[in-house]
């Protein structure tokens, strides 16, 4: 139950149901075995039993690749990941062991940075709280002060952590005339003329911003970036946007600072644990925007991710460098 055969040759697995081209298109090179639910990630135990006879892995962001399953692997030449970040796979085992690990950057900067700015205004503007309490049909007579927030327009906006994404972002910002701070581990002052944006350390950024918009990978060094003492150092009526990872904000922290209307507000994307629990806390505030991680979710974009992971696997097991590595192999 639960696993599908598709065709011929080289054996690859795939750990979550994709459109019938994509499928089509492996299957003209792999033997192809797949996870067919859609919306329920593989089973652990099933991953570490398919995992052990394929020359390739097709996973995504809800897989976790470790050294366990990494070591079950024993034919395993390339995990191909359908995402852009890749803090769900061991990278470090993977090179030991002469495993490529691919991701899929790119092709999901300005989908991303799309919804990155669409929950910022949706935070600012309270578009979902307003329209539930339409919908239930508590919406009384309109009256001056009800249900206002905060403009965008002219307002200071703060990026932490200037990738592709980030100046996407910068983009669709200069559209609302706000001004632009930035601050990544490494300053970058050819972007600072380029986008008509400055740089600041962290805590002049969470001082001065109205907005600030996490955009940066997840690692070691950024876990928990964002915490009570980061929170404090806030406007009280500023929003914090993450379109990143959930592990960069320590998520206790941030219910507390919403609590206390220590910030304005939040618009979230990602979390620490995934799918999110359904009495998670923040969850409970009004004052909090929260979707299930749908920043590359447009129908080309996905597909792209797809077809970038499937080029990644057929390069690499025709035995030529792959086409987005993570990594590289001496």
């Amino acid at each position: 139950m639960g696993v599908k055969i598709l065709t011929s040759t080289r054996k690859i697995y795939v750990t979550r149901k994709l459109p019938e081209d994509i499928e089509a298109r492996l299957a003209k090179h792999f033997d192809v075995r797949s996870w067919d639910e859609e919306d329920k990630p593989v089973p652990r135990e099933t991953l570490l039993e398919e995992i052990k006879d394929v020359d390739g892995l097709f996973c995504m962001i809800t897989e976790t690749i470790d050294e366990e399953v990494l070591q079950a692997g024993k034919r395993l030449k390339v995990v191909a990941n359908m995402a852009v970040g890749h803090n769900n796979i061991d990278v470090e085992t993977a090179t030991a062991n002469g495993i490529t690990v691919t991701n899929t950057p790119d092709v999901l900067t300005e989908t991303t940075a799309d919804l990155a700015f669409a929950l910022l205004m949706a935070s600012a503007r309270r578009l979902v709280e307003t329209s539930d309490t339409l919908q239930k049909g508590e919406w009384g007579a309109w009256s001056p002060m009800q249900f206002t927030g905060q403009d965008v327009f002219g307002q200071t906006l703060g990026i932490v952590g200037l990738g592709r994404i980030g100046e996407a972002v910068v983009k669709r910002a200069k559209g609302f005339d706000m001004d632009v701070l930035y601050y990544s581990r490494t300053r970058k002052k050819d972007k600072e003329s380029e986008l008509d944006i400055a740089y600041a350390e962290l805590d002049r950024l969470l001082e001065k911003a109205d907005f600030v918009m996490l955009l940066l990978p997840y690692s070691s060094e950024s876990h928990h970036l964002i915490g009570q003492r980061e929170l404090a150092l806030m406007k009280e009526n500023a929003i914090l946007i993450n379109a990143s990872r959930g592990g960069i904000i320590d998520e206790d922290a941030l219910y507390q600072a919403l609590a206390n209307d220590e910030i304005w507000g939040a618009g979230l994307d990602v979390y620490e644990q995934e799918p999110v629990p359904t009495d998670h806390p923040l969850l409970t505030l009004s004052n909090v925007t929260a979707v299930p991680h749908i920043g590359s979710a447009s129908v080309k974009t996905r597909r792209a991710m797809a077809d970038l992971a499937v080029d990644n696997l057929i390069q690499v097991l025709d035995e030529k460098e792959a086409v987005t590595p993570v990594n590289l192999l001496k």
